[in-house]
């Protein structure tokens, strides 16, 4: 295997400050690396963050688990469906199937790249009991007319907030909104990290009681709080056949000092993405729209599209872009084209014409926080050099 090259730009790159080592380090040395104090600190934390005193919020291992654990809570099972939208990633719909439910799809709106409320208008039956909709990219889906769409079929709303820390929404935080549950991840591309984690957030007592419980093992009472006690505590109970998804103190206390600089962070990639858009305005490529006017866009990603002018197709662009030392990834082979998917529900691409269109031009670029100035230069020469 020939060595990597030392210039290369990567796609994604974590910025890890001494902060976030030495509280590592600190846990390490604790004696109790599981879930535990500063995993429930991180909790605390994040709650308070949000702003929102009524939130439960629940650390888990990933933003999967976060979700299975809150369609769970919320009784989803056979013979229900769950509409979201076919340009995600897996996770967001295999966790309907996780439940022995069934998944709707459907299309984007082709300026957000978000779930189009029409199309779940149109695709709500009598056996859907949920919508989960997906902040694509670090911009707020359109939240209201979802919200009606709910309203009016009794259906409860899952937020796939995986890109969307800090985003807003109607001047709200992504996290304080009229849902029942909303699911953040903190994998080691996200716009804060703890290398694999996330967090789920809901006003919901009892759903919060039934994910806490359903988070390890389906058992009364946290490992921590029985092995930590001054008494005898040995006892618990198994309640429910649970999962195992519960968040270490190892990656918490990354999470404790990522999450105060998540405003910070999210300041930075905004800067790369108006110096993206700015350079990249006369090109033959699609940018990403900005957030609605008043919110904040989190910037997990900086996806563009090509338009019908461009001298070369996407594979051939993203070609050029590795051959000189700028990694790049696509975000997302629709699930209407993935063998599972597909098959199960029998899915056409002529489906999905807006999520197919993107699909076929998309590409993201570089954009984190650790990104010098002169990376996003870089990276907009060679967008020039192969576009020109």
């Amino acid at each position: 295997m020939s060595a990597a090259r030392p210039d290369f730009l990567p796609f994604a790159r974590p910025e890890i400050g001494e902060d976030e080592i030495v509280e590592v380090v600190d846990t390490l040395r604790s004696g109790w690396i599981t879930t535990g104090a500063k995993a429930q600190r991180f909790e605390a934390d994040f709650a308070a963050f949000l702003g929102d005193k009524a939130l439960h919020a629940i650390a888990v291992n990933s933003a999967t688990a976060g979700l299975h654990l809150a369609l769970e809570a919320l009784g989803i099972g056979p013979g229900d469906d769950v509409i979201t939208t076919t340009h995600t990633f897996t996770a967001t719909a295999e966790v309907v199937r996780y439940l022995g439910a069934d998944v709707k799809l459907v299309d984007i709106d082709p300026a957000t790249l978000c779930i189009d409320p029409a199309a779940v208008e149109r695709a709500v039956g009598p056996a859907t009991r949920a919508i989960l909709p997906v902040h694509y990219g670090g911009r707020a889906a359109d939240m209201a007319p979802l919200q009606a769409i709910a309203g009016r079929h009794g259906l409860a709303i899952v937020e796939d907030a995986a890109h969307a820390l800090p985003t807003t929404c109607g001047g709200r935080l992504v996290g304080t909104l009229d849902s029942a549950a909303t699911v953040f991840s903190f994998y080691a591309n996200k716009t804060i990290t703890t290398g694999e984690g996330g967090m789920v957030v809901t006003r919901d007592a009892a759903l919060a009681r039934r994910m806490k419980t359903m988070r390890l093992h389906g058992m009364s009472r946290d490992a921590f709080d029985r092995f930590t006690a001054t008494r005898p505590s040995w006892y618990y109970e198994i309640v429910a056949p649970g999962f195992k998804y519960n968040l270490t103190d190892i990656a918490a206390a990354l999470g404790i000092h990522q999450l105060r600089r998540a405003h910070a962070f999210q300041q930075r990639r905004a800067a790369i993405a108006a110096r993206y858009t700015a350079a990249l305005a006369d090109l033959p490529l699609v940018v990403p729209p900005g957030p609605a006017d008043g919110d904040t866009h989190a910037w997990h990603l900086y996806p563009v599209r090509l338009t019908d002018e461009a001298p070369l197709d996407r594979d051939g662009l993203v070609e050029r872009l590795y051959a000189a030392g700028i990694g790049c990834s696509v975000h997302y082979i629709p699930l209407h084209q993935q063998p599972y998917w597909r098959d199960r529900y029998g899915l056409d691409a002529r489906d999905f014409p807006h999520s197919q269109h993107a699909y076929e031009r998309m590409l993201s670029l570089p954009i984190y926080t650790a990104m010098r100035d002169a990376d996003v230069e870089r990276v907009v020469a060679a967008l020039r050099a192969a576009l020109a």
